[in-house]
């Protein structure tokens, strides 16, 4: 499988909000195969890793945050699930787990529902050591300030929007990963 054929099909220009996608989904591929090298006890799927890394924000274009160029008609906070559906239509369910899950540090349904969140009501947490691991990555990216990496006190703030225990799951993951 080969996530670059993937996001070239859902991103056929050459452009600048292609460009955002492909140098933060690397550098988060990158930090969980770091993780990965760092913690050979965990076993994880390296392959796996990387794909997902790539693949996890493949839906942004379908959400309108026009900082990063995304002229889309669905709230930014729905990529998520949105492209969890793409590659469940591109026959990839594991990675769709990943796209699903990877919001925040995941999504509760008492999260989603308390939040009134405008996404499908249901679990939307990490499950799998490699779900956890690129959710984990993808705290200290963003899109807006493309390879500067956040500190751990900046993942956290940043994690603040989505609640209590989001921040638990983070901590947890801090002593886990790093």
């Amino acid at each position: 499988m080969s996530p670059v054929t993937i996001i070239d099909k859902y991103y056929p220009e050459d452009n600048e909000r292609k460009h955002i996608l492909l140098v933060h989904s690397r550098l988060v591929a990158e930090k969980a195969l770091s993780i990965a090298d760092h913690h050979p006890e965990l076993q994880l799927d390296k392959d796996f890793l990387y794909e997902a890394g790539m693949l996890h924000d493949i839906g942004i274009f379908l959400t309108n945050a026009p900082g990063i160029f995304c002229f889309g008609d669905q709230p930014y906070v729905c990529h998520g699930y949105l492209g969890a559906d793409l590659m469940r239509q591109e026959g990839y369910p594991r990675h769709a787990l990943v796209c699903e899950r990877h919001t925040g540090a995941g999504l509760s349904l008492d999260d989603i529902i308390s939040q009134k969140l405008p996404v499908p009501h249901r679990d939307m947490l990490p499950v799998s050591l490699e779900e956890q691991v690129v959710c984990f990555a993808d705290k200290f990216y963003s899109k807006t300030h493309l390879e500067r990496e956040k500190t751990v006190e900046k993942a956290r703030k940043s994690l603040s929007n989505f609640g209590n225990e989001g921040l638990k799951r983070f901590d947890r993951w801090c002593e886990q990963f790093l």
